[in-house]
């Protein structure tokens, strides 16, 4: 990376090119071929981190296409697409998803491919692949595999590792196997099990500081004491529905409500009307600075239209506002339907 930019040194050049916005890099790269190197190098990830340079891009996939990932830059409110994820599992669903050290990362799930002509499943429920993204060097990289297959689990970020818990492995059987894994060094370590199984999809958060994760349809909450790295079982009579985080506060929308729900209390707070998403299935619901975005899904068949709609759409609620109100942002430009996976990347 000799000579980045005549008449400074390297380390200042590369520190003014980490200021770049990440949607312009493709462009930066044909400058030359000192640029492109620069542009794909560790060290540009750590400059955009110690200047404050960092960006929070939308990490999404839908059914459609199968296994294609787009990222979304909410300055620039564009839409970018990731090489094809290379798995051999078409229509790879039901994974978990999330982002750490400046990667996306892609666990498990299994195949939602159907025959054509004989309408079976190809019959991957579960697997325990697990491949990662590096949006720096562009390109997918294959992991070390869950020390269990599974699909439909909790799967989230703690202290810069990945924590994974319960779900279904293959037979469609429930599990409460957990376990942890360094990115760094790419091991997984099991940790104790789950207290309890439930025969539904579970999902994991991040809160004060503490794994939560939570099962459809259930009430209590199973919570990860850190420093004894053991499993509680709480009821906090959060209210159902699809569940996002802004800023650590947690958000849930239920019978077409956005409420803004107390951590480990059973208040809430009123914030919107979401009356529209109550025909909208199949959509993600994810915070990214201090907004709620809601994200493609399908508009399913009513009293008066018997056709299912895949949708594109964004919509934004800018929930810290003192008068929360929706807007739409540009919709996904490849990506439609019913969203796979969503996660913040922030690189």
């Amino acid at each position: 990376m000799s000579g980045l930019i005549e008449g400074l040194p390297d380390a200042v050049a590369l520190q003014c090119l980490a200021r770049v916005p990440f949607s312009c890099h493709p462009n930066l790269q044909l400058v030359c071929r000192s640029w492109r190197a620069a542009l794909r190098s560790s060290e540009l990830f750590k400059a955009r981190n110690e200047i404050g340079a960092s960006e929070e891009l939308l990490c999404v996939s839908a059914f459609d296409p199968e296994n294609l990932w787009q990222l979304y830059d909410p300055h620039k409110d564009l839409w970018m697409t990731l090489p094809i994820l290379p798995s051999e599992i078409r229509h790879l669903a039901h994974f978990g998803v999330v982002s750490t050290g400046g990667k996306l990362f892609v666990l498990g799930g299994g195949s939602d491919a159907v025959d054509p002509l004989t309408g079976d499943h190809y019959g991957i429920f579960a697997t325990d692949e697990v491949w990662s993204y590096d949006p720096i060097f562009q390109r997918w990289t294959q992991r070390a595999s869950m020390l269990v297959p599974r699909a439909m689990f909790a799967c989230c970020v703690l202290d810069g590792k990945i924590v994974v818990a319960g779900g279904f492995t293959n037979c469609r059987k429930s599990i409460s196997k957990a376990e942890i894994y360094d990115p760094e060094k790419d091991v997984w370590i099991g940790i104790p099990d789950l207290h309890l199984t439930h025969n539904s999809a579970c999902s994991g958060m991040v809160i004060g500081g503490k794994v939560h994760v939570l099962h459809k349809g259930l009430s209590t909450v199973q919570v990860l004491e850190n420093s004894m790295l053991r499993w509680a079982v709480v009821d906090y009579g959060w209210l159902q529905g699809p569940m996002a985080l802004v800023r650590g506060d947690p958000y849930v929308l239920s019978h077409g409500i956005i409420f803004k729900q107390e951590k480990e209390q059973r208040r809430r707070k009123l914030v919107a009307s979401a009356s529209e998403f109550q025909s909208r299935i199949g959509f993600a619901m994810i915070g990214l600075g201090d907004e709620l975005y809601m994200i493609g899904g399908v508009i399913g068949p009513g009293r008066w239209n018997l056709d299912i709609k895949p949708l594109s759409d964004v919509d934004v609620l800018a929930v810290a506002s003192d008068r929360p109100s929706w807007r739409q942002v540009t919709p996904m430009t490849l990506c439609h339907g019913t969203i796979l996976g969503c996660t913040v990347l922030k690189i």
